[in-house]
């Protein structure tokens, strides 16, 4: 662990994309901190400019934007982290026990995973998010798990098999201890850094597949999600009307977020495979 904190202190994208994420993380746990009030219909403030009362100005609705854009913080990564967490536990049941049983449970599961991987996410997505009539956050976390799990299992089922036969296991076979002791004591542990980026994989992917499930009103339009503020930005025209800041503002928000999970992500697929790493290069002095 102390090793694993030290290549993170030491990799730059992981320390920006830490940064960028502390400031959601903020955002979303005390937007007291940051703003005061709430977002409701204001009608004596509708569609105004930006001033010192409204930092991002209003919406056609009458709604402040910049308290849209704080609270809509919360609902973004408990999306992105929860449905992110879930994909990985299942990835790592399916990809981590096919490589361990091995034999006809990895041939299964191996099939299994091959089937969900080919199928096309999107057009999926919005088949399963539209069978259900309440779009709520729990509905919209079982879709995204439900086909953002494969990818996970597919890389950690690879790192599992290169491990399976290696004189660590090997010994813990010997002193007779149980299967499921030696996946979650000992195999486990050795691929920490691998199960995180497949995490932060599995969150960016949530984030921007909820968005987009939002942006074209499959979420809940009366939340304040990043993607909601961008379909109702849309159906009434603030792009056409010039209210730019409606549209630009949740976007880039959407953006930021996404970068840092990437970044979190490349961080620490260069940590658990150091051939992914940037070469430096070597400074040669002549005297």
């Amino acid at each position: 662990m102390t090793s694993l904190l030290r290549s993170i202190r030491h990799n730059g994208k992981a320390v920006t994309g830490l940064l960028i994420m502390l400031v959601f993380v903020v955002m979303a746990l005390v937007p007291d901190l940051i703003v005061s009030g709430n977002p409701a219909t204001d009608t004596k403030a509708v569609s105004l400019g930006v001033s010192s009362k409204h930092l991002l100005g209003t919406t056609a609705f009458g709604q402040d934007i910049w308290l849209q854009v704080v609270h809509g913080a919360r609902p973004a990564l408990l999306i992105a982290v929860i449905s992110g967490l879930l994909a990985t536990v299942l990835s790592v049941l399916i990809g981590v026990g096919a490589a361990y049983l091995g034999g006809i449970w990895d041939d299964a599961l191996n099939l299994f995973t091959d089937v969900v991987l080919v199928l096309p996410t999107l057009p999926l997505v919005i088949v399963i998010a539209g069978y259900f009539s309440q779009h709520s956050i729990s509905v919209m976390i079982i879709v995204l798990v439900v086909t953002g799990w494969s990818y996970g299992a597919r890389q950690l089922r690879s790192q599992a098999l290169s491990l399976r036969n290696r004189d660590f296991l090997e010994a813990a076979k010997v002193r007779g201890e149980r299967s499921s002791y030696i996946i979650v004591f000992e195999l486990l542990p050795n691929m920490t850094s691998l199960i995180v980026a497949n995490f932060l994989g599995a969150a960016l992917y949530s984030l921007l597949t909820a968005s987009t499930l939002e942006f074209i009103g499959l979420g809940d339009t009366s939340s304040y999600d990043w993607g909601t503020m961008l379909y109702w930005a849309q159906n009434n025209s603030a792009l056409q009307t010039g209210a730019y800041v409606w549209a630009a503002a949740p976007g880039i928000c959407i953006a930021l977020l996404a970068a840092a999970f990437a970044l979190l992500n490349n961080a620490f697929d260069e940590i658990s495979n150091p051939a992914l790493r940037p070469v430096r290069r070597l400074r040669v002095t002549t005297s």
